[in-house]
């Protein structure tokens, strides 16, 4: 009659010996290159601490209704111009150059998603017959905030800068209030650091309007946002008694922001990569003990491990 294989299982032979054997400081030795050199290589190929990750987060941003403008009339070299701002200090400082615009603005939620999606802003210089625009500069203040991996808040703006050889009747802009990082933000805890208003509309010295001083104060910011292509549109043929116009349409796009990863987010990261080394490691290792073992290259005595229905007969007897 043939025979077939039924069922099968691995008898397992336990080595015994003394603990200041060859055989214990070997199993030592095995166990340590086993676990420890993983770790190294891991940590030496570089990226083994997760220092930096990042997400991606529409930001909450509010236009602040907070202007500044000054449009530059005649030749380059004239010095004329004409300015206003939402700072009563400022209007006060400028004199006969302080010219009083119409200004409307509206923030629109394109997705319904409780977010502002982009703002339109507009405005209207009235300007005599003999004055002509060659070039304007204008700074808009805005609230920006992330709530969803870093509680961060702080006050930013846009900076708008153009300027044409022949005189204009509008400037058109279309751009995207971009986030810029120097360094990635906290994982936890409210960072409000720059929480604090881009321009100081108390102050009553006109140094501190500037806008070279106030760009320049600005960049200072280890996070900022900037208005990324705004490609200015220059149009040309206003009416004598025409104002000036700028139009200038702003979104806040979805922003890749960077941030430090907690200590437990770091853990999971650096645990992946220690464990796939190590099985390399286990699987060689288990090798080379199973033949130094079986071959008693150290010596050890083998004993033959009783299944629970031997170990119950032998404490019967």
């Amino acid at each position: 009659m043939a025979l077939y294989d039924l069922y099968s299982h691995p008898a397992e032979i336990i080595y015994r010996a003394g603990l200041c054997s060859k055989a214990a400081i070997f199993l030592l030795l095995a166990t340590s290159l086993t676990y420890i050199p993983p770790l190294l290589v891991a940590f030496r190929s570089q990226g083994f601490w997760l220092k930096r990750s990042s997400y991606e987060e529409q930001p909450t941003v509010r236009y602040q209704h907070e202007v500044l403008f000054v449009a530059l009339l005649g030749s380059s070299s004239s010095g004329e111009y004409l300015a206003w701002s939402t700072f009563p200090t400022f209007n006060r400082l400028q004199g006969d150059n302080l010219r009083v615009p119409v200004v409307s603005a509206r923030e629109e939620d394109r997705n319904y998603d409780g977010k502002v999606d982009v703002l339109h802003f507009k405005l209207e210089l009235p300007l005599k017959p003999t004055e002509h625009v060659l070039g304007v500069q204008l700074i808009l203040t805005f609230s920006y905030q992330l709530t969803r991996m870093s509680r961060f808040v702080m006050q930013s703006m846009a900076f708008l800068q153009s300027s044409f050889p022949i005189p204009g009747a509008q400037v058109s802009v279309n751009g995207d209030l971009r986030l810029q990082q120097r360094q990635p933000l906290k994982y936890r805890g409210l960072d409000n650091r720059y929480n604090v208003s881009v321009i100081n509309g108390t102050s009553i010295f006109a140094s501190d309007y500037r806008f070279k001083k106030i760009v320049a104060a600005y960049h200072e910011r280890n996070v900022t946002t900037f208005l990324a292509d705004p490609n200015p549109i220059w149009l040309v043929g206003r009416a004598a008694e025409a104002p000036f116009i700028v139009n200038a349409v702003i979104r806040y796009p979805v922003e890749v922001i960077s941030y430090m990863p907690g200590f437990w987010e770091a853990i999971k990261f650096a645990w992946i990569q220690y464990i796939s080394i190590l099985l390399v490691f286990l699987w060689i290792f288990e090798k080379i003990k199973m033949f130094v073992f079986q071959n008693q290259v150290v010596t050890t005595i083998p004993v033959r491990s009783m299944t629970p229905v031997e170990n119950y007969k032998e404490h019967l007897s």
